[in-house]
């Protein structure tokens, strides 16, 4: 048995919610409802000037490791933080959850700081995004420890991470040790964005490398690059062996080994829909590792994505465990 269900490689960022009126947002330039990317300097004034606040480790694949561990998978993180405040947030608040996260820490001497989303929640719930990379940006091969990868059962690589300089190096030499080792490989696109600026590179990993691919609907659809959602399913499952794609309100769509299922999404009041994808990535990855089969780890995926929108904040505040047993897929 390798020590690691699901080993993630992803950004590392402390999510920072705060509560605060219209005019906080127009007297600091703050574009309400939507998520904007700032520099360190624009991410630590604003940091600066908040109130009290909730502060959380985040990032798309943390959120996913986290709900492997929740759910009492045996989960590891790779994402890069500062030896900073924020850093140490970050590092104590993943390792409270139960995941092993080892990566080195940039030194208090490094220009960037820790990564930050500064969530300005106004009170008629909108949430006004501003998003400082930092160090997480600057992943290298060096931060990938060849012997962790050998012992994982599978990888789980965040999209977001492919815009780093070295992120793609860094992704390889993940790669190649967790194969090596009998390992697999699965990837999340992350963003209809992101997926336009790496179509090539995804392509090539998802052709070449990946046994699994996770992503919503408008991702599929700027992958393959057509407005026909069944037939970018069929490309997609033309080149890897199992697809997971979400599709909001409709559920999930599964394809392996030339079937296709349908899963209905769980019925729940959305709050926030903030880390659905991510927590429905990290149901079906503990499914799967406990050998269930696809369709029903498409409908752990929906249980644990319910769950989070229903409540704000990207992280599970129900017990997964008992939901998942209740559905019975303990």
């Amino acid at each position: 048995m390798k020590k690691f269900q699901v080993v993630g490689i992803g950004n590392a960022m402390v999510d920072v919610l705060a509560p605060c009126d219209d005019a906080f947002l127009a007297d600091n330039g703050v574009e309400k409802g939507i998520m904007q990317l700032t520099d360190m300097a624009r991410g630590v004034e604003l940091y600066a000037k908040i109130g009290p606040a909730l502060e959380i480790s985040g990032g798309s694949a943390a959120n996913t490791i986290a709900g492997v561990a929740q759910l009492g998978g045996r989960a590891a993180y790779v994402g890069k933080v500062k030896d900073d405040q924020l850093g140490a947030i970050f590092a104590h608040d993943l390792r409270a959850q139960g995941v092993t996260y080892e990566t080195v820490m940039a030194g208090r001497d490094a220009t960037d700081e820790t990564g930050r989303c500064i969530v300005l929640v106004t009170p008629d719930g909108e949430r006004s995004m501003n998003t400082y990379l930092g160090v997480t940006e600057f992943l290298t091969p060096a931060d990938i420890d060849e012997a962790q990868m050998a012992e994982a059962e599978w990888i789980y690589l965040e999209g977001y991470r492919f815009d780093g300089p070295e992120s793609h190096a860094a992704f390889a030499k993940a790669i190649a040790a967790c194969k090596g080792a009998g390992g697999k490989v699965s990837l999340t696109l992350s963003d209809p964005f992101c997926v336009s600026r790496h179509r090539s590179a995804f392509r090539d990993l998802i052709r070449d490398h990946a046994d699994l691919l996770f992503c919503n609907r408008a991702e599929m659809l700027s992958m393959y690059e057509t407005d026909d959602f069944d037939a970018a399913l069929a490309r997609a499952a033309a080149e890897v062996a199992m697809v997971a794609c979400t599709d909001s309100e409709n559920g999930a769509h599964v394809l392996c080994d030339g079937q296709r299922w349908h899963v209905p999404a769980t019925p729940v009041t959305v709050v926030d829909a903030t880390g659905a994808g991510d927590l429905f990535a990290g149901a079906f990855l503990w499914a799967l590792t406990a050998g269930h089969a696809p369709e029903d780890c498409a409908r752990a995926g929906c249980l644990a994505a319910g769950e989070v929108i229903g409540h704000i904040g990207a992280r599970p505040e129900a017990d997964l465990p008992a939901l998942m047993a209740r559905a019975g897929l303990a």
